[in-house]
């Protein structure tokens, strides 16, 4: 149901089950049903090409999310993460990668249950969703 893929970039991740299992709770907690989910892992230069190419967006980004299902039917998306991106964002906001990397993974999951971030109160509500489900994770994986 969730999967975890690598494009160009090399991507080695611990605790695949129980972020899959995390990932699964929080489509629960917001009252989505979901069918599948990729996520794909990769440099720069490949979601700088996806940008351009399917969003006709000219600059680098961290975060693709497309959400493949029809409306009214389980989730199905894919989540194209910039591993360079992540990196430079932790290291300018003085967080780890692993935090960056969950608030990502968050993030592209939250896009797909319907939260947006175009607004300053969209973005506000994006934040706090990602904030509260990095502190559930935290606690569940230091149980």
């Amino acid at each position: 149901m969730i999967y975890f893929h690598q494009a160009d970039k090399a991507f080695h991740f611990r605790g695949k089950r129980e972020l899959q299992d995390f990932i699964s709770f929080l489509f629960k907690k917001e009252q989505k049903a979901l069918s599948q989910l990729a996520y794909i892992f990769c440099s720069d230069e490949f979601l700088l090409q996806m940008n351009r190419d399917f969003l006709q967006h000219d600059y680098y980004t961290d975060i693709i999310t497309f959400g493949l299902s029809a409306k009214g039917e389980p989730i199905t998306g894919e989540i194209y993460i910039s591993l360079d991106r992540v990196k430079d964002n932790a290291k300018s906001l003085g967080v780890t990668v692993r935090e960056e990397q969950l608030r990502v993974i968050f993030h592209g999951a939250l896009h797909l249950c319907g939260y947006k971030d175009k607004t300053k109160k969209d973005i506000a509500l994006m934040r706090q969703k990602e904030d509260q489900y990095l502190r559930l994770y935290q606690k569940r994986t230091r149980s």
